[in-house]
């Protein structure tokens, strides 16, 4: 585990339910994409909790090794305490690792934004192994035009039905739209908060595991 639990930066009232949400590789929890989407999912009442990986609170560039990653994640969850009300969010890297870690630690439930399903143009080097064994309410919430992972190619993965894909409209991998799509980035990470919001919603309460 690391030695110390990262700094935690919370956006939503203190009462709300709990979502604790990493980044993705290229940009940390400070950054605007990653604020606006915290702040769009605070305004549904949620209480959330950024905070960010040794490396990018280092000021390096090249991600920890899984290990670090993964216990970074452990720490987190550890430190908030009662993870059968917690949810579990992250963008691209920050979901990928929350959802090798959401059964383990016992959360109420997981949302990735991003997906990174396999790198881009390297379809032969998928990230989905684990998927089908998580127990976990799963949602992930996908750009229609993500290269790691895109509306024509995710049906064809084979996950079980049990995860749940919400598709943002025209969206790349930071859900940027094209301009003839009519629709905008702002738009596009309001939409991809309200169905996370949504779908936290509609969850049953926590049962016993």
């Amino acid at each position: 585990m690391p030695d110390s639990t990262p700094e935690l930066l919370f956006d939503g009232p203190a009462d709300g339910p709990p979502v604790a949400l990493a980044h993705g590789a290229g940009v940390g929890a400070h950054h605007i994409a990653m604020v606006t989407l915290a702040r769009e999912l605070a305004s549904h009442g949620l209480r959330v909790v950024r905070f960010e990986f040794p490396y990018m609170a280092a000021g390096r560039s090249r991600p920890d090794p899984d290990h670090v990653l993964l216990d970074t994640w452990r720490s987190v969850i550890a430190a908030l305490g009662d993870p059968g009300r917690l949810t579990i969010a992250g963008r691209s890297l920050g979901g990928r690792m929350a959802s090798l870690v959401a059964d383990e630690c016992g959360v109420r439930a997981l949302v990735c934004f991003a997906y990174p399903f396999h790198p881009p143009g390297k379809p032969e080097r998928m990230r989905t192994e684990h998927l089908g064994d998580l127990s976990t309410p799963t949602l992930i919430v996908q750009g229609e035009r993500d290269p790691f992972g895109d509306r024509n190619e995710v049906p064809g993965f084979g996950l079980p039905e049990r995860i749940k894909i919400a598709w943002i409209t025209d969206g790349n991998h930071g859900y940027m739209p094209r301009k003839r799509s009519g629709v905008t980035i702002e738009e596009n990470i309001s939409a991809a908060a309200g169905e996370a919001a949504a779908f936290l919603q509609d969850l049953k309460p926590a049962e016993p595991r």
